[in-house]
């Protein structure tokens, strides 16, 4: 290593971490780290971290042993109150200079705005770099993602767990620290059970194969990589195929530190449960990885990652059989009572399960979504009695004992129930379809009455949480507001439905037992913001979406031009996409920045002559050729534009190329033309014609809105 840098390691050891957030953890420790030494302006190579259930840890490799001098330029207080009458300095002045370790004869003045201050430019020589790192570390901890932090035994310590040893290596030197009540040393330990004893480090380098060495993986993508192999193998073993659902992944990665997998049988009766059900129970009950033959059905199999080589593995499998036999019979068991009754017969159960207070029941958001999507189907034209079928069942199984026992499953219980009980097929796949899409990227409705019931059913809860006055706010939304719009905005767009969204907004604010006369605007906004981000982020990256992959790539779309589409008022986003795509192939062509200059122009000219811009054009009133050629441009455009636009078809980008037609005649006008004339008759008549070629430009865009 070369003169003047060593390695940086610091690890904290713990009781076990929260799994679910031991990744984040990890990564903000990371960044606290690297934010402190750049702060500190402290030369480094490559920075890592390592997380396992017992520890976090950061290595900075190559960390300067000294801090550069640090160059200072520092604004004091103004001259008038640096000194008093007599030219004395006061106590003000000496405090700034004691800050730059100056005498007050050394400050320098500046002035700024209509001030004058004393100022001081100097250099403060760097600090040794191991007096640095412990505060580095602290601040780092103090601002890692903890929720509640918890104490332990007779500390005053706080953090997520107990900690129960801290290294801080700098090169070969230990750097004197105590942090949450532990002093800083140079050893680790190894696997809890397989490898307890202390390890002790002399090189920071030598951290992660010193722990391998003692049963311990201690690189958390490494540690990931590592299971999916094993699992996919073990797959393969049995015959069939691994199901690797990646969060499942994360969390065992969290739970182990010396992976190991395991391969378990269960009784093949419990196949005939639904394959949601044993999928389930396998992965979110027990962590275990589901196995799959060739043709795509379950296995009598698991997987599991066992965090110890064990000398007998038999009854570790033995263990895991013997506890996932229970679990998987009451499966079978909720699967057989729950079918006892149909799910019609549970509906009228729904009247005592409370919504929220001022709501209603479950079952009176069933009505009201029942009605919705009734009307919502007829609009969709779809079958609207099957949508309001599925709408009366599709919170029914939410009183089953299976969905009792795994709520991530409602919906899809439905769907299994209601085909049980004989209902027609759409109508049991749109009450599994009405909770789409689950999350975010996640699969849409596609029948038509699971469409009209998702639509329905999320426009009912931002209706009534707007309605009742608890819309979200900052980071807290506990009815799932955000997804509700975003899920709107997905199955509008990305199944291709026109629908009037701000009529529907309405019509679900209507149906809402509380009256609130905003709500519906406030909802319309607040679904138009989540539309801003949906779109830029849709059009500005193409390929993200399946939706989008064969559309040719497009530049920026920004926000400016959003809210010039915003400017024309659509009311279905399916429309204001179409209006966006238009908007920025115009942009492209040749003239657009002028007749965007042009628009602006008369955005402006109107504005300040809104009382006389009304009214048709005058023929006999056009006096200048360029007004008499702009008048006769644009009744030849008007025509094409109507065409282009007519019923629904929609073609906004023959409309805008028309348009666009006018460009010459535009700027002609603007050269010859004096707009404010001082016979008032002519000034209105000009008016009118401004205002005639601004109306046909925002039936597709307020092209005003943009910048230039």
């Amino acid at each position: 290593m070369s003169a003047g840098v060593r390695d940086f390691l610091v690890e904290l050891g713990t009781e076990e971490l929260p799994p679910l957030a031991l990744f984040d953890l990890q990564e903000a420790f990371e960044q606290g780290i690297r934010k402190g030494i750049n702060e500190a302006s402290l030369p480094h190579r490559e920075i890592s971290s390592f997380a396992t259930p017992r520890r976090l840890a950061v290595l900075v490799q190559a960390l300067g042993e000294m801090q550069p001098p640090q160059a200072l330029k520092l604004k004091g207080p103004p001259v008038n109150a640096a000194y008093d009458k007599q030219g004395k300095p006061t106590t003000a002045a000496m405090k700034f200079a004691e800050k730059c370790g100056v005498d007050v004869g050394a400050l320098k003045r500046i002035t700024e705005g209509k001030g004058e201050f004393l100022y001081f430019e100097g250099e403060k020589p760097g600090l040794p770099t191991a007096g640095l790192l412990a505060g580095i570390v602290q601040r780092s901890l103090d601002q890692l993602p903890i929720p509640k932090r918890m104490r332990w035994g007779a500390s005053s310590a706080e953090f997520v767990r107990p900690v129960h040893w801290l290294v801080m290596l700098f090169g070969a030197d230990v750097v004197p620290a105590r942090l949450l009540d532990t002093e800083s040393g140079s050893a680790t330990r190894g696997h809890r059970f397989m490898a307890p004893q202390l390890i002790p480090l002399s090189n920071p380098a030598d951290y992660a194969e010193a722990l391998k060495r003692a049963k311990v993986v201690a690189n958390f993508a490494d540690r990931r990589d590592m299971i999916r192999e094993q699992v996919t193998a073990a797959g393969k073993s049995l015959g069939g195929t691994a199901l690797i659902d990646d969060t499942l992944l994360d969390e065992v990665t969290a739970l182990v530190e010396w992976p190991t997998p395991l391969t378990g049988a269960f009784e093949a009766r419990f196949l005939e449960l639904p394959r949601e059900v044993l999928i389930s129970t396998l992965q979110h009950h027990q962590r275990y990885f589901p196995v799959e033959s060739s043709g795509g059905k379950l296995l009598a199999n698991f997987i599991t990652v066992s965090n110890i080589e064990s000398r007998d593995p038999g009854k570790v499998i033995a263990g895991n059989e013997r506890v996932v036999r229970p679990r998987l019979s009451d499966a079978a068991f909720f699967w057989t009572q729950d079918r006892k009754q149909t799910l019609a017969a549970r509906g009228a159960a729904l009247d005592a399960v409370t919504f929220q207070a001022k709501l209603g029941s479950i079952g009176d958001k069933v009505r009201r979504i029942t009605t919705l999507a009734g009307e919502i189907s007829i609009l969709l034209d779809t079958d609207a009695a099957r949508a309001r079928r599925a709408a009366e069942l599709a919170k029914c199984d939410l009183l089953t004992s299976m969905v009792g026992e795994f709520p991530e499953l409602q919906g899809i219980m439905g769907r299994y129930y209601a085909t049980a009980d004989g209902e027609p097929g759409e109508v049991a796949t749109a009450i599994d379809e009405h909770y789409m899409p689950r999350g975010a990227g996640g699969a849409l409705p596609a029948t038509g009455a699971g469409i009209a019931v998702a639509l329905a059913d999320k426009l009912d809860t931002l209706a009534g949480i707007f309605a009742i006055g608890q819309k979200p706010t900052g980071t807290k939304d506990p009815f799932g507001l955000r997804r509700a719009a975003i899920g709107v905005l997905r199955i509008l767009i990305e199944q291709e439905r026109d629908l009037d969204l701000r009529a529907l907004v309405a019509r679900a604010v209507a149906l809402q037992p509380v009256t609130n006369a905003t709500a519906a605007q406030e909802v319309w906004e607040y679904v138009v913001e989540r539309l801003r981000a949906y779109l830029l982020d849709a059009i500005n990256a193409p390929r993200t979406l399946e939706h989008y992959k064969n559309e040719a790539p497009l530049s920026p779309v920004t926000t400016e031009m959003f809210d010039a589409v915003l400017a024309s008022a659509p009311v279905s986003p399916l429309d204001f996409r179409a209006r966006l795509l238009a908007l920025d192939g115009f942009l492209k062509k040749e003239g657009a920045v002028s007749l965007t200059a042009a628009n602006k122009r008369i955005a402006n000219i109107l504005k300040k002559s809104d009382a006389e811009a009304g009214g048709d054009v005058d023929v006999g009133l056009l006096r200048e050729p360029a007004e008499k050629a702009l008048h006769e441009a644009l009744a030849g455009v008007v025509s094409k534009v109507d065409r282009a636009l007519g019923g629904k078809k929609r073609d906004y980008d023959a409309a805008l190329s028309s348009l666009a037609t006018l460009r010459p005649a535009v700027d002609a006008f603007f050269d010859a033309v004096m707009v404010n004339a001082e016979d008032p008759n002519l000034r209105r008549n000009r008016l009118a014609l401004l205002a005639g070629l601004r109306r046909q430009f925002t039936r597709i865009a307020d092209l005003s809105c943009l910048p230039g």
